[in-house]
């Protein structure tokens, strides 16, 4: 449908075929509202709400038809979507491969976001590998995969207590002097190591899993950014789908394509347990149109002005969903007294297991 097709349309249906975000996005550039994720010449412009790729290939119940993904990432772009998170080990591989042939026709549009830091053998991952030598392999094949001849966040996916974080920083640092990456960012890190890679190279942003089912990162990751000029990208934000409310003590998860299976959070009985959470979500979205998924997107979104978020979804009508979020706003003290409730449901259920767990916090 034309652009001149759609003068005639009015609400809903057209606010959906002028793209969802794109309006809101529209709204928010004229109120100075988009995110500025890191300072100076190393910063980002974007909206609140970018989309997580992982999903489309990997680590989820069932792997979606390719033409089926391709066509929803361009349909994103059309909705108004940014910022793409994808990685090499999300497959392995394949993710990227995913995104690189989807997103090609618009690379100028958006904006690609990868990662390094695992070693993969054999298909599958095989520990960490943060060496110098091995992030620049792992950069020029993630280049061709993504048909791109620049990264524009790069982030060490998980710290390799092995490899001084300054000496991953500097690799970065000489990567984005010759082009092929144009900001750094770490992923699932602590304090510590925060400060002394953006002392040598300055982060753009922190990627940690973030949401009203996990809120650790507020007590030092989250000051600490907000310290040094970081911005802030929630993963997780909708705790892989249960924040939505269509997770239950009934849902299955594939034992060997979804981690969700081994995650003590997703047992029937946490699922359970934790459901009042679901109930405090649906409360106060009934009041408002609003649907569990998305108060809790917008109560992430309320955090800081510098956090943005990148939910997983392999459906049109989830993402638009997810997008319309952007779209409200908490209203005086209703934010305090949304998270304050929230903080005292008791949650069930640890995040990661073994060595997962291991590896985040570093």
């Amino acid at each position: 449908m034309s652009k001149q097709d759609t003068k005639g349309l009015t609400g809903r249906r057209a606010f959906f075929l002028k793209g969802t975000l794109a309006v809101a996005v529209g709204s928010a550039q004229a109120e100075g509202r988009l995110r500025i994720l890191g300072s100076g010449r190393h910063s980002l412009k974007m909206p609140a709400i970018g989309l997580g790729c992982m999903g489309m290939t990997y680590h989820r119940s069932f792997i979606p038809e390719r033409k089926v993904m391709i066509t929803l990432l361009r349909q994103a772009v059309d909705e108004g979507v940014v910022l793409f998170d994808t990685a090499e080990v999300y497959g392995p591989y394949t993710n990227e491969s995913l995104v690189g042939e989807a997103l090609e026709p618009v690379r100028k549009k958006i904006l690609i976001c990868s990662k390094f830091g695992f070693q993969i053998q054999n298909g599958a991952m095989a520990g960490l590998n943060s060496r110098p030598e091995h992030i620049r392999k792992v950069v020029e094949a993630s280049l061709k995969r993504l048909r791109t001849d620049y990264i524009d966040l790069l982030y060490q996916h998980r710290v390799d207590p092995q490899v001084p974080i300054e000496d991953v920083a500097g690799t970065v640092r000489d990567l984005i002097a010759e082009g092929k990456v144009r900001r750094f960012g770490l992923s699932e890190a602590k304090e510590e190591t925060i400060r002394k890679a953006h002392a040598v190279q300055p982060l753009t942003a922190v990627q940690s899993e973030y949401s009203l089912m996990w809120r650790p990162v507020e007590d030092s990751v989250l000051k600490t950014c907000e310290d040094l000029g970081i911005g802030f990208v929630a993963y997780s934000p909708l705790c892989r789908g249960y924040l939505s409310g269509y997770i239950n003590e009934r849902s299955r998860f594939h034992p060997k394509n979804d981690n969700r299976a081994t995650l003590p959070r997703y047992q029937p009985e946490a699922i359970r347990a934790n459901w009042p959470m679901i109930d405090h979500l649906t409360a106060y979205g009934n009041q408002r149109g609003l649907t569990a998924a998305q108060v809790a997107l917008s109560w992430l979104r309320a955090q800081k002005p510098w956090v943005v978020a990148i939910p997983g979804t392999t459906k049109l009508a989830h993402l638009r969903e997810n997008l319309l979020a952007a779209m409200h706003r908490f209203e005086g003290s209703e934010l305090k007294e949304f998270s304050d409730a929230a903080e005292r449901i008791p949650l069930l259920g640890e995040r990661y297991t073994g060595e997962s767990a291991a590896q985040v916090n570093r």
